[in-house]
């Protein structure tokens, strides 16, 4: 058996500073103890110092933590100089090529363009500019007061990247002219299918990463939002972090949010060049294998925080919940 501890069956010591077995140490009752030293501090003696200890021991905890993180940290700013420096290779041999200007002077006044074929004409185009105007009026309203009372319960991670919490209105009508012509679907069925056209992410310590998502997901669903999907990319090669996708039951607004630490999310700025050429697909064979080479790399540095890979995805037509 291990040693006695308080509140392993043992009353606390009385807030008598003179209630002892034995004042001598003899007699009965010092025999039954042992002949161990009587308790002399008060109840509120007792807790105090015991508190001191706990304090002492959390603090040394602690510190052992800051002291992991800080040399994470440091290996981890050798490991960005060096995958920046290949970044600088990657462009040296496929420079960016200087993107020509889009002619816009045979389109009708009021359309929209992007690359290629890519149109909406005068109307479509002003039908998606008012769902933007919508989702940018419940952002400012709704969604972002909430995700900034959420920051405030936890100072130990933050909201980063709050200022691109939009997405550029260029970019919903990339993905919305996709949907119309892969499902034929509504120009506000569409835009309302975006899950990025707001989205946010918070950042969180290694330490307390885990058990922070869990908690944040749990605070998100008190404000009345509905989990969509969450994905859970720790254990993926080219990507770390979680990406969730929520509803505001009340609207249908729909809006991301990234659960990452310090390290992941600046690996992702790190590897988003990289990610953006492969989506447009626009590299040869080589490129692309060279590319996916360097997000393997960067990726494989990012420590993965304790026990976020047990964080289940969830997605509602599968009946798995994130739990």
């Amino acid at each position: 058996m291990g040693a006695d501890r308080p509140g392993d069956g043992e009353e606390p010591p009385d807030e008598h500073p003179d209630r002892r077995d034995d004042h001598d140490g003899s007699g009965d009752q010092a025999g039954r103890h042992g002949n161990s030293s009587a308790e002399t501090r008060t109840r509120e003696e007792y807790y105090a110092d015991l508190r001191v200890t706990v304090s002492r021991e959390e603090t040394t905890t602690t510190r052992q933590v800051t002291a992991e993180e800080r040399a994470a940290s440091e290996k981890w700013q050798e490991k960005v100089t060096e995958s920046r420096w290949m970044w600088g290779e990657h462009q040296r041999k496929w420079p960016p090529a200087e993107r020509a200007p889009v002619d816009r002077s045979a389109d009708t006044p009021g359309s929209w363009r992007g690359e290629g074929d890519r149109v909406l004409d005068p109307a479509e185009n002003s039908r998606v500019e008012a769902e933007c105007d919508r989702i940018a009026d419940h952002e400012k309203d709704r969604i972002s007061p909430a995700m900034r009372a959420i920051e405030s319960q936890d100072p130990d991670r933050h909201l980063v990247g709050f200022e691109h919490r939009l997405k550029g209105r260029d970019g919903v009508k990339e993905k919305v002219y996709g949907m119309i012509k892969e499902s034929s679907a509504s120009l506000e069925d569409a835009v309302s299918h975006v899950p990025d056209a707001n989205r946010y992410t918070f950042a969180y310590r290694d330490a307390h990463y885990t058990q922070g998502v869990w908690v944040d997901i749990e605070r998100l669903k008190s404000e009345g939002f509905k989990l969509k999907v969450l994905k859970n990319f720790w254990s993926a090669e080219q990507y770390k972090g979680i990406n969730s996708q929520w509803i505001e039951p009340d609207t249908g607004h729909r809006f991301e949010v990234q659960f990452h630490t310090r390290i992941s999310f600046e690996a992702k700025q790190l590897t988003h060049p990289a990610y953006e050429r492969l989506r447009t697909k626009k590299g040869d064979a080589l490129e692309e294998l060279v590319l996916e080479a360097f997000q393997r790399k960067v990726t494989a540095d990012v420590p993965v925080p304790p026990g976020a890979t047990d964080i289940s995805d969830y997605y509602p037509e599968r009946g798995k919940d994130a739990r």
